[in-house]
């Protein structure tokens, strides 16, 4: 799922690419070796050669992304260079496995709908909630995860819905989410609610249907649900994340995306193998998805 946050100060805002439009990229191999750092010293199709570029969307949203920007930054709310944030911290730690200091890390605005699509890119690869599909696959190469998400549901607080306890109690309301993002599709395909639900160009769109009442519930993965429904931030208005979804088939999994051939890929899995087995990606999800969230537990959905 395309998992942006809402910024109050910047709803609607897109930013241009940062760098050409249509790179050129060398060719070449890459070493094979033990190590992500090894594999990665092979690799000779970096956009810009000493550096890894990163592409990420703007405005960065949290929890993915935080730390601020400063004042006449390209970034519309959060600068991806900050490390703060679980997507950053993520990237900084593969690219620190990889073999890159924190200053060979440079960051590219990558619109969502960019990262998935085929053609050249201006960056290695982009991070920014992107979920693995098999038709995505098609027009780009994921990494492996580096997080397993669920879907959520946030209603306003005291409304009908937030009684729900199963997906047969959600048929009967009107539920919305981005149209082509992983939550619209768990509504049409999974809840298969008896209303037409709603489906907005942008979580931007969608979270203000809800705020004016136009929606009963949004559908959003369980990190966004976490920081849109924070009694601290409260981007839905007097809202409460009233359950997560079960998984249906094979979980939904955030992936890299790069473009497709690119033999970073083997790369950077190499470098979450190695996150995982040392317990990094763990500890930055715990940091980030978990102690920086104020909601609290979030019950299960039950499939009756």
């Amino acid at each position: 799922m395309r998992k942006v946050l809402v910024g109050l100060a910047v709803l609607g805002l897109l930013a241009a690419a940062c760098a050409s439009e249509n790179p050129v990229l060398s060719t070449g191999s890459p070493s094979i070796a033990g190590t992500a750092a090894d594999c990665a010293k092979g690799v000779t199709t970096y956009v810009s050669p000493g550096a890894l570029i990163v592409g990420t969307d703007n405005p960065a949203y949290p929890p993915y992304f935080q730390g601020g920007a400063a004042k006449g930054s390209q970034w519309k709310l959060n600068d991806p260079a900050t490390g703060k944030g679980f997507e950053s911290a993520v990237a900084y730690a593969v690219a620190g496995a990889m073999g890159f200091s924190a200053d060979e890390v440079r960051w590219a605005v990558a619109p969502f709908n960019q990262t998935y699509a085929p053609g050249a890119k201006s960056w290695d690869f982009a991070i920014e909630q992107i979920s693995y599909s098999a038709k995505r696959a098609r027009a780009v190469d994921f990494s492996d995860s580096y997080y397993d998400v669920n879907q959520a549901l946030v209603a306003v607080k005291g409304s009908p819905i937030t009684n729900a306890a199963s997906l047969a109690d959600l048929k009967g309301y009107t539920l919305a989410a981005p149209l082509g993002t992983t939550s619209y599709d768990y509504i049409v395909d999974v809840i298969k609610p008896t209303k037409e639900p709603g489906a907005f160009s942008s979580l931007s769109d969608t979270v203000a249907a809800i705020n004016a009442h136009q929606v009963d519930g949004i559908v959003v993965d369980l990190p966004t649900a976490l920081f849109i429904a924070d009694p601290f931030v409260q981007e839905v208005k007097n809202s409460v994340v009233v359950g997560q979804f079960p998984t249906v088939g094979t979980p939904e999994h955030f992936g890299m995306t790069f473009v497709k051939g690119n033999p970073l890929v083997g790369c950077v899995n190499q470098a979450l193998a190695e996150l995982k087995s040392e317990g990094t990606l763990q500890a930055i999800t715990t940091k980030w998805l978990s102690e920086k969230t104020n909601v609290g537990a979030v019950p299960v959905f039950s499939t009756s």
